[in-house]
């Protein structure tokens, strides 16, 4: 059984308020807590005046006035975006509308994710997709790009040197490991943007949902321990025998909340794509990967 990371599930989401988490940022959490949103999605304010928004949000009237109050009396420059997920781009129009922004951050990605979060697809169009190490300014405020594909193929997180923290989107969450479903989420990418994290300095990060991370160093080489192990654990059960992708749910996942099996096979179903990738694992029938029957190579 993979040991699970420490994960902080201590959180306040305080809807409808402006919460200062820390010097210059403000975090308004969206009431759409779910077992893919935990206790909702966090938008973040960046900056005094002249400010950044990142992530405005599932398509909520509340939340959207939440966010609106919360900057009161001051002039949003930027709307950042991480990833295309509904559950973090439905506000975006109504939000832009609002303010005059422009959209920045990752690319536009579409596409249905089966047994995962919705996708914005269409309805994302940003003014300016934001290349790697490219950066926003404002008063006191720099936002940087960096890239941590995985959990969406155009997944960004966003560095503020002047707090030494980093905006993780969903990539890194203290409550919670990622959910990572195929075709567009990449266990390879994944575990590949983790590690590139380790190699940054930032002593925080700030999520899409849930609490801080903390001590994000010793975070993250717990979820790739955690990664490594479950794959060890799935190629032990190949090894014993040839197993569909619900057999190895049931033997790894005992006890999971029911809400939560489509993507536990989700994420199972993703190590062994990348399984497959490296040449450890067939798939019969190969075309058809949640109904196949995968063995050892």
């Amino acid at each position: 059984m993979a040991e699970q990371p420490a994960f902080d599930r201590e959180f306040d989401p305080r809807y409808g308020e402006p919460v200062s988490v820390a010097p210059g940022i403000r975090r308004v959490t969206a009431n759409n807590a779910g077992p893919f949103t935990f206790l909702g999605t966090n938008t973040y304010v960046v900056g005094r005046g002249r400010v950044a928004i990142i992530d405005p949000g599932p398509a909520d009237a509340a939340h959207l006035e939440a966010v609106l109050a919360a900057v009161a009396g001051e002039t949003p420059t930027h709307i950042v975006l991480t990833h295309t997920h509904h559950d973090h781009v439905g506000n975006l129009a109504a939000l832009a509308a609002a303010t005059g922004a422009e959209i920045v951050g990752c690319a536009a990605d579409g596409g249905d994710e089966p047994g995962g979060p919705e996708t914005g697809g269409g309805a994302y169009r940003p003014d300016r997709v934001l290349a790697a190490g490219e950066r926003i300014h404002g008063p006191g405020w720099t936002l940087e790009a960096v890239p941590t594909p995985g959990h969406a193929p155009e997944h960004l997180a966003f560095a503020l040197p002047q707090a030494s923290a980093l905006f993780s989107g969903d990539h890194v969450m203290a409550w919670s490991t990622s959910v990572v479903v195929p075709p567009r989420g990449s266990m390879r990418a994944y575990r590949r943007s983790l590690a590139d994290l380790l190699g940054r300095g930032e002593a925080i990060y700030f999520p899409g949902h849930g609490p801080p991370v903390r001590d994000p160093q010793a975070y993250l080489r717990q979820l790739i321990a955690h990664r490594d192990a479950r794959e060890t654990a799935i190629l032990e059960r190949l090894a014993a025998a040839p197993q569909r992708i619900p057999d190895i749910v049931g033997a790894l996942y005992p006890g999971l909340d029911p809400r939560l099996v489509r993507g536990a096979g989700m994420s199972v179903l993703a190590h062994l794509v990348e399984l497959t990738d490296r040449g450890r694992v067939l798939a019969d029938p190969a075309e058809e990967p949640l109904a196949a029957l995968f063995r050892m190579a």
